[in-house]
């Protein structure tokens, strides 16, 4: 280890043990190792500049952030709930099951965790705890977990940034995302139905199937877009970044015109917070960025790749340490650092030992996904505290059973790649 490289992990440390935001304590890191390297320190600017705007496929993050929020902002989560309480709401923990499956299709929608359980989740957690029938707890839990499945289902704001550092096809992520999706969703609803008979959930009052039409017919609007985003990706009309903008102006025409459920005012606020969302993860990109320099001046995943390759490592054994790996950084970092920053280094080991890189990425960010739940840092959590004033113990207490059942779903999807890959090769994917 160099001089340069030991002084900017030291510096990285220090910075983030006082509690700086990470972009900064990134960037900081990067200037000091080219201040001790002799480097210019120019350097800085022109790799996060160069990045960003070499990059077109970093568009579509704003654009996903904006059409989130309009979603969030307008009726349209009321409408998608209406609908999903016809549909599941009448089994054993009912409106658990209505959580899940609304996580699911505005997956479809936004490709965000954070936008689905801020929005879609406290609407859902107030439904559950008025109920009377669960508890505060075990709502905030349930509605955590499955917004884990808000990046994995397509679009996915992870997916374009594992794109942006591994040189993947963005459209064949998406497809190996779908699959994985709804196994989190099965493993959550069978978990559900599990607690539910356990604790002796009441089944929600239910909803005559006569109404599933007109709640099917207020939603609709709604339900198109994802199948809109596909169809234009995969249709050839579109690229990702293009189809990210297509969502933005889908979810405005919707909330303002059709449903008219946001004001001028609703749509300044709407930007106004996209533009914070968007800078901050435009700051983590930028630091994350001058890193991938520095480790690329020090050679250090080519280190890596020869170590491990001399050491004969199986491949599926090299999964497995890297996802046990990912799961315990998952406690301590948030999720675009771990795929800015940390996920490039095992890029071209997998290259080396045959590991297809769509499989690698979906499995990392199902990963990374479970970590934005699991204490101490799970961002999720603290969103969830954030909106409805839930203690975190009670959160944390009741989470535990949806993370055992998402890490099996996460095992499974390591041991039986086609889990992933099935799709993408249906659609013409050689890996």
């Amino acid at each position: 280890m160099s001089l340069a490289l030991a002084a900017c992990l030291i510096a990285l440390f220090l910075a983030a043990g006082i509690g700086t935001p990470v972009a900064y304590a990134l960037i900081l890191a990067a200037t000091v190792y080219l201040a001790v390297g002799g480097q210019d320190l120019s350097l800085a600017g022109e790799q996060m500049i160069q990045g960003l705007y070499d990059s077109f496929v970093l568009l579509a993050v704003p654009l996903f952030i904006v059409a989130a929020n309009i979603m969030n902002a307008g009726t349209i989560s009321e409408r998608l709930l209406g609908f999903c309480v016809a549909l599941v709401g009448r089994f054993k923990g009912g409106l658990g099951h209505v959580n899940v499956v609304a996580s699911l299709i505005f997956s479809g929608m936004s490709g965000s965790a954070v936008a689905d359980a801020a929005g879609i989740g406290k609407i859902i957690i107030e439904m559950m705890v008025k109920s009377g029938r669960y508890t505060r707890g075990y709502a905030a839990a349930i509605t955590a977990a499955s917004a884990t499945i808000g990046p994995i289902i397509p679009p996915s704001i992870p997916m374009v940034l594992y794109a942006l550092v591994s040189d993947t096809s963005i459209g064949y992520l998406f497809l190996g995302g779908i699959v994985p999706g709804l196994a989190m969703a099965a493993v959550l609803m069978v978990m559900n139905t599990i607690i539910a008979h356990r604790r002796g959930f009441e089944i929600d009052e239910v909803v005559p199937l006569k109404e599933l039409p007109r709640r099917t017919f207020r939603a609709f609007p709604a339900l198109l877009m994802p199948a809109i985003l596909l169809y234009g990706i995969y249709g050839g009309i579109t690229t990702p970044t293009e189809a990210a903008a297509v969502a933005a102006a889908y979810a405005f025409i919707l909330a303002t015109i059709f449903y008219r459920s946001l004001s001028w005012r609703g749509i300044y606020n709407v930007l106004v917070e996209s533009a914070r969302s968007s800078a901050a993860i435009g700051l983590v990109i930028g630091g994350a960025l001058i890193f991938n320099y520095i480790v690329a001046n020090e050679n250090i995943p080519g280190q890596l790749a020869g170590t491990l390759v001399g050491l004969e490592v199986n491949p599926l054994v090299f999964l497995l340490l890297v996802n046990l790996l990912f799961l315990v950084l998952g406690c301590f970092l948030d999720a675009t650092t771990i795929i800015l920053v940390i996920v490039p280094l095992f890029i071209p080991t997998c290259r080396n030992l045959g590991i297809d890189l769509v499989h690698f990425g979906v499995v990392s960010v199902v990963n990374i996904m479970i970590g934005l739940i699991t204490p101490p840092y799970g961002i999720l959590l603290f969103v969830i505290n954030a909106v409805t004033g839930i203690p975190l113990r009670e959160i944390i207490r009741n989470m535990i059973p949806f993370i055992g059942a998402l890490m099996l779903a996460l095992l499974a999807l390591i041991l039986m790649p086609d889990l992933v890959l099935w799709l993408p090769r249906n659609f013409g994917y050689q890996g």
